[in-house]
């Protein structure tokens, strides 16, 4: 095999899960979620270091060679390509302050912070929707609350929710830009939220369905699509949210327990541990129906090569006539935890994936409480296929 050049253009577009050399130390490496990001991995002062060049398709095979050639040259110079750039980078910022610049570099610095490293976006779509299209170009020194009212006041009282974002994420960008030294009115939102007044939007919670009702609509479900199966198993196990479901792999289970990865729980990278979930026996057999489906590892794939969308279930409800979304059977379990059986508190909320206590107190207290929800879950299977339908006693469990 040649010693450069291996890949082409071809394979790259259609390259397996793992890492593939193109020589010279530069590498594609594929993901799982089938995004595939460039790396250069080259040696300075007897130190290896790894570097990212781009995403593919956004940076073609030529381009990342073309890059590749360039920090590969100064490595052999000996220096330190990442360096290098990140000096290119604060060269940039001391010639462009604007506030879509800033935004970036704000961005880039949290990312560790945020779920999936950001990469879905809603970080970012608050202002790149709402705010950097008429502001991304004013210098942030520039930036006062009257710039901020007028490009909000249009959403202030309409999309309430993301109007707060955007005034939040505008905060964090102002932060960011003083601690690198840049004169900025760290008051501007603040002052911006006065101008804009109360606002008239009251929020609603997500439609749920009443827990009596749950057992008519899952027996609606009866068909072994990847929808149905996916739906009934939500409803089952509604505590994980429709994310782990939809992306829910066959080496996550084993035997009775689903082993959610912390990051497809909600919640911040880093801060939010594996979550375990018992499963009753019907969640059990809906899994062996939906194994034949499964590509790639995933349980519900698409044709893509994805995952089954979270809307592919809103819309499953929506077109028959019903209110309730898949996100509202979390508060039909816990309507029915609170109404028809004597669960504690904290079991309760371990059932939905609620943590109720500090992080001090959970340090603590090293259980979550899997033993008395996989009772719990066998009883609420029971109701929602229509079985059993006696008071769940669960005095011993206190």
């Amino acid at each position: 095999m040649r010693a450069t050049n291996r890949l082409s253009a071809q394979f790259v577009k259609a390259a397996p899960v793992g890492k593939h050399c193109d020589g010279a130390g530069l590498w594609l490496v594929k993901r799982d979620d089938g995004g595939a990001q460039w790396v250069l991995r080259v040696t300075v002062h007897g130190r290896r270091r790894e570097m990212g060049l781009g995403g593919f398709p956004a940076l073609s095979l030529a381009h990342a060679r073309k890059l590749s050639d360039r920090w590969r040259m100064l490595a052999a110079m000996g220096r330190d390509p990442i360096k290098e750039r990140e000096a290119e980078s604060r060269a940039a910022r001391r010639e462009d302050i604007s506030l879509s610049i800033l935004t970036s570099d704000a961005f880039e610095a949290r990312k560790a912070d945020l779920k999936g490293d950001g990469i879905a976006g809603r970080w970012l779509s608050p202002l790149n929707i709402h705010v950097l299209p008429k502001l991304g170009k004013v210098p942030i020194t520039d930036l006062d609350q009257r710039d901020i009212r007028d490009v909000l006041a249009p959403i202030w009282h309409t999309k309430a929710d993301t109007a707060r974002k955007a005034l939040n994420r505008l905060s964090i960008v102002l932060r960011h830009a003083a601690a690198l030294g840049l004169d900025v009115d760290l008051q501007a939102p603040e002052k911006a939220k006065a101008l804009l007044g109360k606002s008239r939007h009251v929020a609603k919670n997500i439609p749920s369905m009443a827990w009596i009702d749950i057992p008519q609509f899952y027996k609606s479900l009866e068909e072994p699509t990847l929808t149905h199966l996916a739906l009934r198993l939500l409803i089952l196990n509604p505590g994980t949210r429709s994310k782990p479901i939809r992306f829910m792999r066959l080496d996550q289970v084993q035997d009775d327990v689903w082993t959610v990865p912390g990051e497809d729980m909600k919640g911040r990278k880093g801060a939010t541990p594996a979550f375990r979930v018992p499963l009753s026996r019907e969640a059990q057999r809906l899994i062996a129906l939906a194994r034949p489906h499964a590509r790639n590892g995933f349980l519900f794939p698409n044709s893509r090569g994805g995952v089954i969308s979270d809307m592919t279930l809103s819309r499953h409800m929506e077109r028959h006539g019903l209110e309730a979304r898949p996100h509202g059977f979390r508060a039909s379990l816990r309507t029915w935890l609170a109404e028809a059986t004597d669960a504690p508190h904290e079991v309760a909320e371990a059932m939905i994936a609620h943590f109720v206590d500090s992080s001090v107190v959970r340090a603590y207290r090293r259980t979550d409480f899997l033993d008395q929800r996989r009772q719990l879950a066998e009883r609420w299977a029971d109701h929602v296929t229509g079985g059993p339908r006696q008071l769940m006693q669960l005095g011993a469990l206190k």
